[in-house]
């Protein structure tokens, strides 16, 4: 009997006259980059180096776009923001040894935040491979073993043959949920050696589905149509799947109040009447989710930020939906359900009873007039005006990218972002240089909007290089650069804990000045004008820097009782 797919795997004339007769000069890079671009990657981010340069040497034979930064983890970054804007998986090829763990720290990132991003390296040739005794440049005793607690999936390569099927193992890896980041590692020899094999066309790489266990949906549909007072927290899974529009209608259908975690921001409409916005530090927040009957967590595991720094103490039936198995109940006690949040809103969808509670809409201004109450009663009307005049200047639909730094803090919980996947913050893994080259990855992403990238200025001491990236490529990128002299949340912390600050204070550059040296244009900025200033340089193309010189406060920590 002949099956369709027999059918489909045989090659026309045209193919086999084509793999009969590949084009000469090529290498091992050449099929890394055909195995790319037949998987459908049209750009690569990275840094070339001794042991890679096979690799890099085949792009100039290939289509696909490359940016170069100018350290690894930024690439690294911007390769997570391109994966996070795109859903794709985004290609990030590295040289071995010291270029290649200069990475981990974002990779960390992309892996806390499931962001898609296919790390592809090299390595000391064949013969050192395990053995940390040759002497070769770079070389590691054991260098995959440095990416296995940090990426999905690691692949080591030994010979040409296996590098299509590797990369296209790693790409389905990367995609499958959860999202996350996975490694490649190819030999030297095997990069540079000369290939007789045929052009890569034909890949199948199609992640696989995790639908939920329909006994399982069939439960927790009927916990919440019998609930009396549900809520929802949306995280950042819902984002990842594109699902914010399946759980906006069945929080209607509900009539469930939805809060989004900090690493969900924008998977439900800042402004909805049933919207309890991102204040998760927030005790009365805390209090509003404690006291549902049915909580449904989608997309989140509960961390120390999505539990208001596990004071969290659920009193009702929490339903938790997530594709991490890991994160499944590893908090809280839950009805678990281990599936992709798209599939799993969906089978809910299908199957819950519409509720009518007239009082919900109502419970949700309360809540929200209480948090700003507190607020209010804190003096922090500048940075409550700085953070309004972000969000006045930024035009709708523009992805913002913020590092670890005190305004990126107020974000989190008072910033409404306008869309799902327009906010990314590295609150994943917290490291502190992330906002500009992952904004960078995002204008290579989409050119077409001006992105925003926000960081203090000792995490924008980390990612200074990248200004000539944003030049070569002339991004559209404008960078708020808040200067408070030194790190200013660890300068809180600590002032808190032991009445003064230690190892916070910086010298630092005239970051005007600076950006003006990249030839990128710069300028110095006050509460007062920041909105027009910002969005000025927004509209403006190619990169800019906007520096606020200025010393924010958070607002007063909210789960203590």
């Amino acid at each position: 009997m002949t099956h369709d797919h027999d059918l489909v795997l045989r090659p026309t004339p045209a193919q086999t006259e084509a793999a009969l007769n590949p084009p000469p000069g090529r290498n091992g890079g050449d099929l890394v980059v055909e195995t790319l671009a037949g998987l459908g990657a049209t750009t690569v981010f990275g840094l070339p180096g001794q042991h890679a340069l096979g690799m890099f040497d085949a792009l100039r034979r290939s289509d696909l776009a490359y940016v170069g930064l100018r350290i690894e983890n930024n690439a690294g970054f911007a390769a997570d923001a391109y994966g996070r804007i795109t859903g794709e998986a985004a290609p990030l090829l590295l040289s071995t040894g010291p270029g290649a763990l200069t990475s981990l720290a974002a990779l960390q990132e992309a892996a806390a935040a499931s962001a898609p991003v296919l790390a592809i390296s090299s390595q000391v040739p064949t013969a050192g491979l395990g053995g940390g005794r040759h002497g070769y440049l770079h070389e590691l005793p054991d260098q995959a073993a440095s990416f296995r607690g940090v990426v999905k999936s690691v692949h080591t390569v030994r010979s040409q043959s296996q590098i299509p099927s590797a990369i296209a193992a790693a790409w389905k890896s990367a995609l499958t949920a959860p999202h996350g980041p996975v490694w490649v590692e190819i030999p030297q020899d095997v990069l540079l050696a000369g290939t007789r094999l045929p052009v890569v066309t034909a890949l199948d790489a199609t992640p696989e589905e995790l639908p939920p266990r329909p006994e399982l949906t069939a439960v927790a549909a009927d916990l919440l149509s019998r609930a009396e007072r549900p809520a929802i927290i949306a995280g950042g899974g819902v984002v990842r799947s594109d699902a914010s529009g399946k759980l906006r209608a069945l929080a209607e259908r509900l009539q469930a109040p939805v809060v989004t975690t900090f690493g969900g921001k924008g998977a439900f409409p800042w402004t909805h009447p049933l919207s309890l916005q991102s204040w998760l530090e927030d005790r009365h927040t805390t209090d509003f989710l404690e006291d549902a009957d049915v909580l449904l967590v989608v997309g989140s595991g509960l961390g120390e930020l999505s539990s208001n720094y596990h004071t969290f103490k659920p009193r009702g039936q929490v339903v938790q939906i997530e594709a991490d198995l890991g994160k499944l109940e590893s908090n809280h006690p839950a009805l678990g359900i281990h599936a992709d949040a798209r599939l799993a809103l969906q089978a809910l969808l299908e199957t819950v009873d519409e509720r009518t509670d007239e009082d919900a809409p109502g419970r949700v201004r309360e809540l929200l007039d209480k948090v700003r109450e507190r607020i209010a009663a804190q003096e922090l009307t500048l940075e409550q005006d700085v953070l309004a005049s972000v969000r006045r200047a930024l035009p709708a639909g523009s992805p913002s990218f913020w590092d670890m730094t005190i305004l990126a803090y107020w974000a989190w919980s008072a910033f409404d972002p306008r869309g799902a996947n327009t906010m990314h913050s590295a609150q994943g893994a917290g490291g502190l240089g992330y906002g500009f080259p992952a904004a960078l990855g995002a204008a290579t992403a989409d050119p077409t909007r001006p992105v925003l990238a926000v960081s203090g200025d000792g995490g924008a001491l980390y990612s200074i290089a990248e200004l000539a990236t944003a030049r070569q490529y002339d991004l559209n990128v404008t960078w708020l650069i808040v200067d408070d002299g030194g790190y200013g949340i660890l300068r809180e912390y600590m002032t808190d804990a032991f009445g003064e600050p230690t190892a916070t204070e910086l010298t630092r550059p005239d970051y005007v000045a600076l950006a003006e040296s990249f030839g990128v244009p710069g300028v110095r900025t006050t509460p007062e004008s920041l909105e027009t200033d910002l969005a000025k340089a927004l509209s403006a193309p190619g990169p800019s820097v906007v520096v606020l010189p200025a010393v924010l406060r958070m607002f007063a920590p909210t789960h203590l009782g």
